[in-house]
C-alpha cells in the first residue's frame, strides 16, 4: 500500500505546486513522472533493504536464483526511477517499467495465495493488489503516451513555425489576418 501513497500524494503536491507557479511541473506528464520516480525509488530500494528477505521469498519457486532476480528487479526499479527524471529517456523508461511491472506480478499472485508477510504484516490481498497494479501500470502507460504526445506537438508547432505559442494560428484565422 506504501508505493499507491507514495505515487498518490507526490502526485498531488507535484500538480499542486504546478499549480503554485513552478513552472517545471506545469505539465501532468512531468508531475507523473517525477511521482512514479519517487514510487519506484521506494520499491526499488526495499530490495536491497531490511525487507529483502521477505522479497526473495515472494519469488515463485518456479523460478531459479530468486536472490539475483530481487536484486535485478531492484536495479531495474532505481534505474528506472533515475531514468524518468530525464525528459527524452522518460517515455523509454515508462515502457520498460511497465514490462517490469507485468513480469513481476507473478510475484505478488504467488504472496498473495502463499500467506507471506512483508514488513510484519500479511501482503496486500489478491484484488486489491491487482487493483493497485493496474493503476501502476496505467501510470507508466499515461506517461508514455503522454511524453510522445507532447513530442508531436513540439514537432508540429516546429513544423507550422508555432515555436510554442498555441493556438497562434487560430487566433490569426479569426484576426482575419490569414485567408484560406
Amino acid at each position: 500500500m506504501a508505493p499507491l501513497l507514495v505515487l498518490s500524494i507526490s502526485f498531488a503536491l507535484f500538480v499542486v505546486l504546478g499549480r503554485l507557479g513552478v513552472r517545471h511541473l506545469g505539465s501532468w506528464v512531468t508531475c507523473l513522472r517525477y511521482a512514479l520516480a519517487a514510487m519506484f525509488l521506494l520499491t526499488g530500494s526495499a530490495h536491497f533493504g531490511s525487507r529483502r528477505a521477505e522479497l526473495v521469498a515472494m519469488v515463485p519457486p518456479a523460478l531459479p536464483y530468486p536472490e539475483i532476480l530481487v536484486a535485478a528487479t531492484g536495479v531495474l526499479e532505481i534505474a528506472g526511477a533515475a531514468a524518468l527524471l530525464v525528459p527524452r529517456l522518460a517515455p523509454w523508461a515508462a515502457a520498460g517499467l511497465t514490462v517490469l511491472l507485468v513480469a513481476m506480478f507473478p510475484a505478488n499472485v504467488y504472496a498473495a495465495r502463499a500467506g507471506l508477510s512483508l514488513g510484519g504484516n500479511p501482503v496486500t490481498p489478491l484484488l486489491p493488489r491487482t487493483l493497485m497494479q493496474i493503476a501502476f501500470v496505467g501510470a507508466t502507460v499515461a506517461v508514455v503516451i503522454g511524453a510522445r504526445g507532447g513530442e508531436r506537438t513540439k514537432r508540429e508547432r516546429a513544423r507550422i513555425g508555432l515555436r510554442g505559442a498555441p493556438g497562434a494560428a487560430d487566433r490569426g484565422d479569426r484576426a482575419g489576418g490569414a485567408t484560406g
